[in-house]
């Protein structure tokens, strides 16, 4: 396993639950961090600009006073994702306000920018990027970031096709940092297998949006439970960037989800409107392959417990 900042260092679970666009709040996020795994939402989910100081303030206070009142059983840290992408004209803004919350953990996507990383370590934060390629993840690596994220095929949102063994076992030939693995995970057991293949860290995404928490339509929530992996579509029609996306939704929006045209990366747009083609994002689900394990609507900590249940599970398992 790799050495690993302190913000990452000694967490409850080894998982990190990814930034859900639109859906992901400090409800969700305080959440996820208090049963003990890190929580994450993109900073554009705050909308107005303004209300992110609110969310912010709101995460760290709330936080503080659970690590206070449970000195035995603190929270995992929380993080911030960042598009770093040259639509995002609140990319300045929005950092000013994670330096002065002292945000422990970035997540940066789409671009990777070495001002960024600065203001993130001038105080100790710590930065993971998002890449969907071995290429990627040097250039990312070079330019300053402390750790990945690979994101493999099975993904939800913007997917690579890369098998996480090909894409991990790259990676760890030349990178001995923190490393999430990405993909269709939403069980214990594969947190467990991410690890086994060198991954310190699993990324779960689609899963919790099928939780009480989450900022998501009940039926966005049911589709998660009732559908499988025949139930994706890999399509770069809603924003330019292949991305996975639930097929009942493509269907009810008046499309063919079998015949969609390709997108044109030129439209993709994180401006300070509603974001990149939010009617897309609202009614074109992203959602993973892993959701065929996901049987029903729960709270956040009830769905930790789960993972924490089958991730010893698993181990005793393998151990045996």
């Amino acid at each position: 396993m790799s050495r690993l900042p302190g913000a990452l260092n000694q967490l409850p679970l080894p998982i990190i639950g990814s930034p859900l666009f639109i859906i992901s709040n400090p409800k969700l996020v305080i959440a996820q961090c208090k049963a003990g795994v890190v929580g994450a939402m993109p900073a554009l989910n705050a909308r107005p600009a303004s209300q992110l100081d609110e969310w912010l303030a709101e995460i760290t206070e709330t936080l503080a006073a659970h690590n206070k009142a449970n000195p035995d059983k603190p929270a995992a840290p929380f993080a911030i994702n960042q598009i770093v992408h040259k639509s995002n004209d609140r990319l300045e803004h929005d950092m000013e306000l994670c330096v002065k919350y002292k945000v422990p953990i970035y997540i940066t996507s789409l671009g990777a920018r070495e001002d960024i990383n600065a203001a993130a370590h001038s105080y100790g934060g710590v930065v993971l990027h998002d890449i969907i390629n071995n290429k990627f993840a040097r250039k990312a690596i070079e330019k300053g970031a402390d750790g990945l994220v690979a994101v493999a095929a099975g993904a939800g949102g913007h997917a690579g096709v890369k098998s996480p063994f090909a894409l991990i076992q790259e990676i760890r030939q030349w990178f001995d940092g923190p490393l999430a693995l990405s993909g269709a995970i939403s069980t214990g057991g594969a947190v467990l297998a991410a690890q086994a293949m060198g991954a310190d860290f699993a990324y779960i995404g689609s899963a919790f949006i099928a939780t009480d928490e989450a900022r998501a339509a009940d039926a966005y929530k049911q589709a998660i439970v009732d559908g499988s992996s025949d139930d994706i579509v890999y399509s770069s029609l809603f924003t330019g960037v292949h991305g996975n996306y639930l097929a009942p939704s493509i269907r009810a929006a008046g499309m063919d989800p079998d015949n969609l045209p390709e997108g044109d990366v030129k439209t993709m747009n994180f401006g300070g409107g509603e974001g990149s083609k939010s009617k897309a994002w609202k009614d074109i689900w992203g959602c993973g392959q892993g959701i065929g394990a996901v049987s029903k609507v729960q709270s956040a900590a009830a769905f930790v417990e789960q993972l924490k249940r089958e991730y010893f599970d698993a181990r005793q398992r393998v151990c045996a």
